[in-house]
Parts: structure tokens; C-alpha cells; sequence
């Protein structure tokens, strides 16, 4: 028994390198980070080498958007109650459609303020233009999860009417790195 629960434990090492905190966590001139959004901000911005193109997100809203999904997600698909699955269906209907509005509203990059004609839908690929970044690194595999398991256990597809949604991973699944 006692080695099991000396497996469970913290080493000595990491206990004393951040004293209260759970990996993952790092620490760089004795300052502690362990939120793994901030930490993947830390690493691209301090010790990415300049060669490589940055994974963050130009636009902040690109880091939330889609964010409660697998929230909604995970409620529909692990409800036992009959009677619960249409309001619970409802919800993760909601925060798709936000994400596809997102997906389907121009980024400011995306408009031409010199054009007479109005960008009303973009066209991107992603969340944050035509290349990947991290915030598509944590939303792709949760959507991609969200339409097959939905699709097995509660028969659910995401809708074709949602242009942004489908635009999005039908480019993600061209890709070697989502793929």
C-alpha cells in the first residue's frame, strides 16, 4: 500500500520548485506559471525561436470562441434522462451556432477598408485566418470528438446549415497535423 501511494505523490523535487501547485507548471526566474494557456504563451513569446512562426492567436477572441462547447457537449451525451436530452440538445445547438457566427464573421484583417464592397462572410480557414494556431490546437480535436461521438450515442449531426463549422473542419481534416 505504501508504495501505491507513493506514486501518487509529488515528488520532493517538484514540491519544492513550486510549493501548492500540480504539473503542468513551469517556472523561469523564479517566477511559477500554471495556467497551460499562459504557459504556451510564455514559451512562443520568450524562448520561441525567431525561424518558426508564432501559435498564438492574433485576435483574443479567437482563444474563446467555441470554448463551452465540449461543456454543452459533454452534458448531452452523458445524460440519462429521456426527458432531459431536448433542452440538453438545445444547448450545445446554442453555443455551435455562436461558434459558426464567429466562423462566418469577417476578421478585421479580412476587410478591405478601401473596397466598396463589403466582406459579409469570410472565408478563412481557421480560427484566426488560413493558418492553424493554438487555439484551433484546442478546439479541433473537441469539435471533431463532439460530431462523431454525438453522431454514435444520440444520433446528432452538426447541422449543414452551419457554414462556419463545417468550413472549419472539412479544412482541419486537409491538414497532416490535425489528420
Amino acid at each position: 500500500m505504501e508504495l501505491s501511494r507513493r506514486a501518487f505523490r509529488k515528488p520532493t523535487d517538484l514540491q519544492n520548485l513550486a510549493p501548492g501547485t500540480h504539473p503542468p507548471f513551469i517556472t523561469f526566474n523564479s517566477e511559477v506559471k500554471t495556467d497551460v494557456n499562459k504557459i504556451e504563451e510564455f514559451l512562443e513569446e520568450v524562448l520561441c525561436p525567431p525561424k518558426y512562426s508564432k501559435l498564438s492567436p492574433k485576435h483574443p477572441e479567437s482563444n474563446t470562441a467555441g470554448m463551452d462547447i465540449f461543456a454543452k457537449f459533454s452534458a448531452f451525451i452523458k445524460n440519462p434522462r429521456a426527458e432531459a436530452n431536448e433542452a440538453l440538445e438545445r444547448g450545445l445547438l446554442k453555443t455551435l451556432q455562436k461558434l459558426d457566427d464567429y466562423l462566418n464573421a469577417p476578421l478585421p484583417d479580412e476587410i478591405d477598408e478601401n473596397s466598396m464592397e463589403d466582406v459579409l462572410v469570410s472565408n478563412r480557414k481557421f480560427l484566426d485566418g488560413d493558418e492553424m494556431t493554438l487555439a484551433d490546437c484546442n478546439l479541433l480535436p473537441k469539435l471533431h470528438i463532439v460530431k462523431v461521438v454525438a453522431k454514435k450515442y444520440r444520433n446528432f449531426d452538426i447541422p449543414k446549415s452551419m457554414t462556419g463549422i463545417w468550413r472549419y473542419l472539412t479544412n482541419a481534416y486537409s491538414r497532416d497535423e490535425f489528420t
